[in-house]
């Protein structure tokens, strides 16, 4: 049986989150709209939740998307596990600051935990997952797929928050699986058709949760991307590859200027279907974050952009924690928090992961289970003469946790 973590006083976590938070909030609109093709798409829209039962200064809001294929069975299990497996991963009693710098970290162990509990029921379907957490004004989302995120602001610059994850228009990802032990090419049936797939299994796909038959090295490890909005807010548009098969992103995001969220999801839909036609599930969210007194984002016309207003991130300095890229940035519409895209299990988790001297139990960075010093594995571990090898250094994994991290990076059992 675990340990229960040490209680701490409601009143102290009340308090400290009265000095931190500030009063203002934003108002959360949303709407939704989809149209089946093969019934394969599912979502989630939890705009009450918190980070503290019983207190509304904790709320945050979750909104998803899971495109399933081969089936429907991973993207309702995705739908039905994936919060609460990102939840567990976050340490408690924490503030607000601290529990946001956690959520990159708990959404790939959440991801890599829903995918291994679900590939344990021996099902072979698998899904894309877009899942949204919006906290204040901080925006985080992970994404596995070609499902897609995209961020309209008041400057009229439409953003992309997620990465495609489709192997004919991500060289890295190629490289990376053809790495891993995979095969990428297209279908052969006397001559090459169709989109870049990768072998066994054929998924144009190089990350998802499921998709047992095809091969560990399509992960289900997410892109993860957290940004800060400025007081005038935003829209998120998230929606499946029916809707992005149609419309470019800039498309997607004047089809509903102006319109309330719920109408606008019905509207990107509608435009979706005109400009192509019903050829796969087309389900889209749309999600306003805006100043409360404001009916409906943005609350005034967009102006044309020049060069300066079209960079739109301005990053914030913090090494330690953001491994993005360098881009161009400018000041005031958003601020760039983190990004990470690795799919190595080793560069997600981070090195913060003592023992527990209370119980001296080592508890996995992924499933959350408890292990002695001689069961867990830290991610550094190796040979056992190789200088690269650090297995006093966490994170720690469970050996089954451990066993899925060297498929996924194509190592086979000694």
């Amino acid at each position: 049986m675990k340990p229960k973590p040490p209680l701490v006083p409601l009143g102290t976590l009340i308090g400290r989150e009265l000095r931190t938070e500030k009063v203002e909030k934003p108002a959360i609109k949303y709407g939704q709209a989809a149209l089946a093709k093969k019934g394969e798409d599912y979502f989630l829209i939890k705009p009450d939740c918190q980070r503290i039962q019983g207190n509304p200064l904790t709320s945050f809001s979750v909104f998803a998307i899971f495109d399933g294929h081969n089936g429907i069975s991973a993207a309702i299990f995705a739908k039905e596990n994936l919060l609460n497996n990102v939840l567990s991963a976050i340490p408690q009693g924490i503030g607000r600051e601290e529990w946001l710098q956690a959520l990159p970290r708990a959404l790939v162990a959440g991801f890599v935990k829903t995918d291994i509990e679900f590939q344990q029921q021996g099902e072979t379907s698998g899904t894309t997952v877009t899942f949204v957490v919006i906290d204040g004004w901080t925006v985080t989302v992970a994404s596995v797929g070609d499902s897609r995120c995209i961020l309209d602001t008041q400057g009229g610059v439409v953003s992309l928050l997620t990465v495609d994850h489709r192997l004919e228009e991500n060289e890295e990802e190629r490289e990376r699986v053809t790495a891993s032990g995979g095969e990428v090419g297209r279908l052969n049936v006397g001559n090459e058709v169709g989109p870049l797939r990768c072998w066994p299994g054929g998924l144009c796909l190089s990350r998802s949760i499921g998709d047992t038959d095809v091969g560990e090295f399509i992960v289900p490890i997410p892109h993860v991307k957290q940004v800060k909005l400025s007081s005038a807010g935003g829209r998120l548009i998230i929606a499946s590859d029916g809707i992005w098969d149609a419309l470019s992103s800039d498309v997607a995001a004047e089809s509903c200027w102006g319109l309330p969220a719920e109408l606008a999801a019905k509207l990107v839909v509608k435009e979706a279907l005109r400009s192509r036609g019903l050829k796969d599930d087309t389900t889209c969210l749309v999600v306003d974050i805006i100043p409360f007194g404001h009916p409906i984002f943005p609350p005034i016309p967009r102006k044309k952009q020049n060069l300066l207003s079209s960079l739109i991130f301005r990053k914030i300095s913090q090494t330690s924690v953001n491994k993005a890229k360098n881009k161009p940035s400018s000041v005031g519409i958003v601020e760039e928090l983190f990004e990470e895209g690795s799919a190595m299990l080793t560069e997600r988790l981070g090195k913060d992961f003592p023992l527990d001297s209370s119980s001296g139990l080592l508890r996995c960075a992924v499933c959350q289970a408890d292990q002695t010093p001689s069961e867990g594995l830290s991610v550094n571990s190796g040979p056992y003469f190789s200088p690269a090898s650090k297995p006093w250094e966490g994170p720690f994994l469970c050996s089954n946790c451990r066993k899925k991290k060297d498929a996924m990076e194509g190592k086979r059992p000694s």
